[in-house]
């Protein structure tokens, strides 16, 4: 028998008085209770909704179920879920739970993706590799710190000019498209000496090669949502088989030859660091793609979407806060201008928390751990698979006040700030620093710094906007529909 320990806990004075429960919940029969939970959750309930009726119907934020995609991508769908604010942070604990191979949850892409390596990512804390390409990112991201505003200041005024146009020629715009282009220029310029795409042999197809990369290693956790497609056939497609590398093979190879010959500087800093320049590439490719695009291709249409939900209100006082403090600072876009920008500061950490843009954590019981929910202990077995439901974790009403409604001030003075360990779209609590030996994203600073930027950058160009948004795959689809520019400057 292995020994027990337990969660941390924020009242950890009471917790040891906490019953023990039984985790509830079932798995269903064999193969068809698979089939069954795979259903209700990509087209009976929605995913939301799957896990709020199981929870109510169990009485508990903790309690056993199937997770897709089940039969035949992966082995075994069973896990225990954990949905409240108290005891997702264990998915935190790398002495308690292994992460490794589970960033896509009960499966894995083949290696294949990834030129043949694991990426940092699917790795445990425990490797030996983990240390060395964590460290890589780290002092990748603190010698580029430099570039960050320069350069995004470069890209997204290229954005803006895009907006316009589309909006003056059609009456509106799509701005994932757009948003997506900015990402990929951004993201390459960054890593790649300042060179424009423009410039490689990728051209403008950068963000398509990436997007067409990363289909087939989501396309089993995603729904199309159309209405014409009969859902067997779209399960079919998607959540039954995995969808083979060589469907792909060609664009993932020019954009691994396109980092391979403009990323010099940092391949070389990579050999020196003891990592195989090969793997080196593969590793950046991954970093550019999945971590840093793929995270803005949710990150930036979900900020847009709530602050256009804000209304001319919210949009005046961004606008003045914004304005007056750069005109303090002496018209430039600083660090430290940005850091005085307490509504925009607050904005972000709750877009961050009403919408995180990785929605699930898991990872495996490296022991028998008890785990505390709110009102009950749970014994976890070594072995078993733990998933974390990020959405509504992070809206524990017992948290949150008004945990479903978007409070830019939600974050601001002194008991704001306290709530911000509850932040946990980065792997971590928001409170948390990102280290060699953990997997809290390297580039949680450097998110919230960007999410600033745009704002920032967008209301020094207009005053007030709107926008129609529905759901496409992880992201939020955002469609402009008004966009006043700048009247007048702040007295």
């Amino acid at each position: 028998m292995s020994s027990l320990s337990s969660n941390s806990s924020d009242n950890k004075s009471s917790s040891s008085n906490l019953p023990v429960r039984e985790i509830p919940g079932d798995f269903g029969y064999p193969f068809f209770g698979d089939i069954k939970d795979r259903y209700d959750y990509y087209y009976n309930l929605g995913t939301d909704e799957f896990f709020r009726t199981k929870s109510q119907k169990y009485n508990s934020t903790v309690f056993r179920t199937n997770m897709p995609p089940g039969p035949f991508i992966a082995k075994d769908p069973k896990v225990i879920v954990l949905l409240d604010a108290v005891s997702f942070p264990l998915l935190f604990d790398n002495s308690k739970v292994e992460k490794k191979n589970v960033l896509d949850g009960t499966f894995m892409p083949p290696t294949d993706f990834f030129g043949g390596y694991r990426p940092c990512a699917f790795l445990d804390p425990s490797e030996n590799k983990h240390a060395t390409l964590k460290a890589f990112y780290l002092s990748l991201i603190s010698k580029l710190h430099s570039q960050f505003i320069p350069l995004f200041k470069t890209s997204v005024s290229a954005m803006f000019q895009n907006l316009e146009i589309e909006m003056v020629k059609n009456g509106k715009a799509h701005f994932n498209d757009i948003s997506d282009a900015m990402s990929f220029d951004f993201v390459f310029r960054l890593l790649c000496d300042k060179t424009s795409p423009h410039d490689t042999n990728l051209g403008s197809n950068g963000p398509k090669y990436f997007d067409l990369w990363l289909l087939p290693q989501l396309a089993p956790l995603v729904s199309l949502g159309l209405k014409f497609l009969p859902n067997f056939l779209e399960d079919l497609m998607l959540h039954t088989f995995p969808w083979p590398f060589f469907l792909v093979k060609s664009k993932y190879q020019k954009l691994y030859d396109a980092f391979n010959e403009h990323a010099g500087s940092i391949l070389n800093e990579a050999e020196k660091s003891g990592i195989k320049r090969d793997e080196a590439c593969h590793n950046l490719v991954f970093f550019a793609g999945f971590n840093a695009y793929g995270g803005m291709k949710v990150l930036f249409p979900s900020l847009i979407k709530w602050v256009a939900s804000g209304g001319k209100n919210l949009h005046t006082r961004l606008a003045n806060e914004i304005r007056t403090i750069i005109k303090e600072e002496g018209g430039s876009i600083t660090l430290s201008a940005i850091s005085k920008m307490s509504l925009i500061k607050s904005t972000v950490y709750e877009a961050l928390r009403i919408e995180p843009p990785i929605p699930f954590q898991y990872g495996k019981a490296k022991e028998d751990i008890m785990v505390q929910s709110h009102d009950s202990r749970f014994l976890i077995k070594k072995g078993e698979m733990i998933c974390g439901y990020q959405p509504l974790a992070t809206k524990d009403p017992k948290i949150f006040e008004k945990p479903e409604s978007f409070i830019p001030e939600r974050f601001m003075g002194t008991e704001g700030e306290k709530l911000l360990r509850y932040v946990y779209w980065s792997n971590a609590r928001e409170t948390d620093d990102p280290i060699e030996n953990n997997k809290q994203c390297p580039a949680k600073d450097l998110v919230v710094l960007l999410d600033r930027l745009l704002l920032v950058e967008f209301f020094l160009r207009y005053d007030t906007f709107t926008v129609e948004s529905s759901k496409f795959l992880f992201a939020s689809s955002v469609m402009f529909k008004t966009l006043e520019k700048r009247k007048s400057d702040m007295n």
